[in-house]
Formats: structure tokens, C-alpha cells, sequence
């Protein structure tokens, strides 16, 4: 019989713990609503290649897009239920539970979407709000300027918008009310189909939509109203459990990852603005642009969304002319 001395023995033990905890690994799951087709999926699919390579295989992360884990209003809640360990949605479907971040939709008059993620970012890291505190908060991106398109009737002044029913969700629907127009508040998947039957006139979004999710077929008319653009913020988020179960190291590693891919989402939105432009007008869709005059009336239009919003978040406490003033500031 083979026996160990104490020393041998304790080798034999560290190096079957080493062993073990070198192959020891950590499956997620990852759930988002985009169709995996859009580029902004295709993203989330590169930030997971990027993590299980960079954490060298140790994480690995089981993807499910276009909302077949989780539906879009469900998702932040399913992440902090563990029904999926990392989610990336639209704020703005939990109307109310993100304050301080509703900030950064407004219609501050985005110019692309570079710009409004490093806004998104840096309200983050000024303010550090809590609402996100019962997840573990991975970055926010943002689209590039949200504006509105029509179905059959060109839109060139506040008048022709009038009754309109256009659809918008959060602070874009808000956006249409202010402007005199009657919001629908449906998400971006239900648009298609409810532009294609005329249950809305038109839609408040970003011109990647246009491609993205194929709404230049079933638009004809884009009014560019620059100086009321909106953007709406995109938050990736893991189950608070599951992050606490990564080791500091592989925490530390998806941090820079986070940083890289943060502007790489900002980047992607541009290049779809490009794209959405291309395939709207290959539809033959119209562009309509608004003079400086109209554009000042638009503007003034729809400052009320910004002064109810400093009101309603000073009653939660918040102070939101700070926030307000810190967005314009870094414009």
C-alpha cells in the first residue's frame, strides 16, 4: 500500500484544489430584446465572445435575443429575479423606477449617439444613483437623435401634428403630447405592425429604426426635428447574486470590457443613423427639415417636459435642475 508522507500529502491536496478550481466554471444567461439580426444585438453577442475569451473560458454565457427569455418591460425585474443573470433593455418601459436616469432622455436636442452615451455615462458615475442598486449595473448606451415619422401625412409644422396619433414610449411619448400630438405608448416591436395597419399615424424614433427594425417600409415621411431630438437610455445589468459570485479578477475584467463596449454601442448607433437614412430613402421615403424659426417653436414646444420633469423628481427628493444642467453642460 502507497502511503504519503505530510508533506507529499499536502502537495497532492493544494494541487487537486488547484486543479478543480482552474477548471471550476460559470454559465449565465443573457436575455435581450432585440431581434438578432439588429446590430445592437449583434454587439451584445461580441461583449459576451469578448468576456468568456478574456476571462479564458472561466465565464460562459448562453444568449437569447429578441426577447425569448424575457420580454422588454419584463427584463430588468427578470434580472434581479435570477430568471436571467444579465439583461439589457429600455428604461423607459419601467416608467417611474429609474429617476434620476429619465433625465437623460429628455428632449434635450441630441446630436448623436456618441454624444448621449457619454451623457448616459457620465450622469451615472456624477450621480451614482440608487435605483439601479438592486442589480449590478454593467454601462448605459443611448440612441442617436429620436424624431418623428409619419405614415401618410407630412408633418412641417406644430399644426399638421395636431391630434396625430404617434407612438412613443417614456419621455418620447411625452415628447408628442408637448408638441400637441396624442401618444400611444407600445414598444418598438409592436410598432411595425400597428404603423402597417394605421392604428397610429406615426412614430417617435430614431432613424436606425428606419433599417434596424424595417419601420422605413411602413413610414414615408421624416420630419427632423433636431432641436426637440430625444434619445432613450439602454441599460446591461447582472443579477446582484451572480456578480457577487464572480472572483475580483473576473469583476475587474468585465469592468474594461464594460468601458470598451460602452462607446462601441454609442458608435454602433451612428452607423445605424447612416444606414436607416439610406434604406428610408431607398423606400422612397421624405425627408422634411424644419426652418430655424420652426425649429425654435418645436424647442419652446416642448420645454415643458423638461420643467415637469425638475418638478416631479423634486418631489421624490431628487434635485433634477442638477441633473438637467449637468446634461446641457456636457451636450
Amino acid at each position: 500500500m502507497k502511503r504519503f508522507t505530510i508533506p507529499a500529502l499536502l502537495v497532492f491536496c493544494f494541487c487537486t484544489f488547484f486543479t478543480l478550481n482552474a477548471t471550476a466554471k460559470t454559465q449565465l444567461t443573457y436575455s435581450n430584446f432585440f431581434p438578432p439580426t439588429h446590430i445592437q444585438s449583434q454587439l451584445a453577442e461580441a461583449w459576451i465572445k469578448e468576456v468568456e475569451s478574456r476571462t479564458n473560458g472561466e465565464i460562459t454565457i448562453n444568449y437569447f435575443p429578441a426577447g425569448t427569455l424575457t420580454k422588454a418591460p419584463q427584463t430588468y425585474d427578470g434580472v434581479v429575479q435570477g430568471i436571467a443573470d444579465i439583461g439589457m433593455t429600455v428604461l423607459a418601459y419601467s416608467r417611474g423606477r429609474f429617476p434620476v436616469a429619465s433625465a437623460i432622455d429628455l428632449p434635450m436636442g441630441y446630436t448623436s449617439g456618441v454624444q448621449a452615451t457619454n451623457v448616459a455615462n457620465g450622469v451615472l458615475e456624477k450621480f451614482n444613483p440608487e435605483e439601479f442598486n438592486d442589480t449590478a449595473l454593467m454601462f448605459l448606451h443611448a440612441h442617436g437623435p429620436g424624431i418623428l415619422h409619419t405614415r401618410d401625412k407630412a408633418v412641417e409644422s406644430l399644426d399638421d401634428l395636431n391630434g396625430l396619433k404617434i407612438r412613443g414610449t417614456g419621455t418620447s411619448g411625452n415628447v408628442v403630447a408637448a408638441l400637441g400630438g396624442s401618444p400611444v405608448g407600445k414598444s418598438m416591436g409592436e410598432t411595425y405592425q400597428m404603423l402597417q395597419k394605421g392604428v397610429v399615424d406615426g412614430s417617435m424614433h430614431p432613424v436606425e429604426a428606419n433599417n434596424g427594425w424595417k419601420l422605413g417600409e411602413v413610414v414615408n415621411y421624416m420630419t427632423q426635428n433636431f432641436s426637440t431630438a430625444y434619445t432613450t437610455t439602454f441599460a446591461v445589468f447582472m443579477n446582484k447574486n451572480k456578480w457577487a459570485g464572480l472572483t475580483e479578477k473576473q469583476q475587474d475584467t468585465i469592468r474594461a470590457i464594460n468601458a470598451e463596449f460602452a462607446l462601441k454601442h454609442g458608435q454602433a448607433w451612428d452607423k445605424a443613423d447612416e444606414l436607416g437614412m439610406e434604406f428610408f430613402k431607398e423606400k422612397g421615403g421624405e425627408v422634411i427639415s424644419q426652418s430655424d424659426a420652426e425649429s425654435k417653436k418645436w424647442a419652446d414646444q416642448a420645454t415643458s417636459v423638461i420643467d415637469e420633469y425638475v418638478k416631479s423628481v423634486s418631489e421624490k427628493g431628487i434635485d433634477g435642475q442638477a441633473i438637467v444642467d449637468y446634461i446641457k453642460a456636457n451636450l
